[in-house]
């Protein structure tokens, strides 16, 4: 799971803005966060699948959370689902372009997005909305 990971940490880090503002990317969020919005990738859950193949054939679920702050009464769902759509056009596509992680020894053979959440929650601080992605990759052995 950390290869695919770190491809999405890549495709991500730097490329996603809001206002002309680059919105950060963390695998591990620091404790000293003071940004209004950042994005967060971790990994949720890897199941091996067809178990009678020659190769080890995993189906990996990753989280990429966008994290959004505002004063109370002040918004936040547009720029959830903006931030959440750039994320989307940059990770998801349909037969190709998928990660290359032959490097690795794995071919990843399917990218679909699983689910989209969104939550808020009102604090006394400000109103803090996430958009949680769950992207499934599936990949094989290839050595």
């Amino acid at each position: 799971m950390h290869h695919i990971r770190a491809k999405i940490y890549n495709a991500l880090n730097g490329n996603i803005t809001y206002n002309a503002q680059t919105i950060p990317v963390y695998n591990r969020v620091p404790t000293t966060i003071n940004q209004n919005s950042y994005i967060w990738i971790y990994s949720l859950s890897t199941n091996e699948i067809n178990q009678n193949a020659d190769k080890f054939m995993l189906d990996t679920i990753t989280r990429i959370e966008v994290n959004t702050r505002f004063s109370a009464d002040a918004g936040g769902d547009l720029q959830a689902n903006s931030i959440v759509n750039d994320c989307l056009s940059l990770l998801r596509t349909r037969s190709s372009g998928y990660f290359d992680l032959s490097s690795d020894n794995f071919n990843v053979y399917g990218v679909e997005v699983a689910s989209i959440n969104y939550t808020q929650e009102d604090q006394l601080d400000a109103t803090y909305i996430k958009g949680i992605i769950e992207l499934r990759v599936k990949v094989e052995q290839t050595s």
